[in-house]
């Protein structure tokens, strides 16, 4: 479940760069439920984009915006209530690995999903029910 991080050279702190991936992924097992699942914390990755400041643009003017996008498959942060989590969640994170001029409004985050069966590792295509089965089979164990 990649998250893209992309952000203008100098919004970020130096921590805020290296930190940022590692403690989204963290906030998505825990929004998710799956704490200690190895097999669903694998399928989170992602990168992080740092660009020249005037390459970032909001309003069709260059502004210092932060954005975060999450990619699941069509289960994934199923309930309005876990999608309001995740924002939250990634809102304070931003504000907390960000210098001390960023404002809230220049955080963007968006959680695309993909259709059922548009999701896989190497070369196998994963259902929701084939990612149910792998990560139930990885609690169970």
């Amino acid at each position: 479940m990649p998250i893209t991080v992309t952000a203008p050279q100098g919004a970020l702190t130096a921590a805020g760069e290296r930190d940022i991936l590692p403690r989204l992924s963290a906030a998505l097992v825990e929004v998710s439920g799956f704490v200690g699942n190895a097999v669903f914390a694998g399928m989170v990755g992602g990168t992080v984009h740092i660009l020249p400041a005037e390459r970032i643009f909001a309003g069709g003017a260059n502004r210092a915006v932060i954005m975060v996008e999450l990619k699941l498959p069509s289960i994934g942060l199923a309930t309005m209530e876990s999608r309001e989590a995740f924002i939250q969640k990634a809102a304070a994170i931003v504000d907390n690995l960000a210098v001390a001029t960023h404002r809230p409004e220049d955080t963007w985050i968006n959680i695309l999903n993909a259709p059922d069966g548009g999701w896989g590792f190497g070369n196998v295509q994963y259902t929701g029910e084939r990612i149910i089965a792998a990560v139930s089979a990885a609690a169970a164990a």
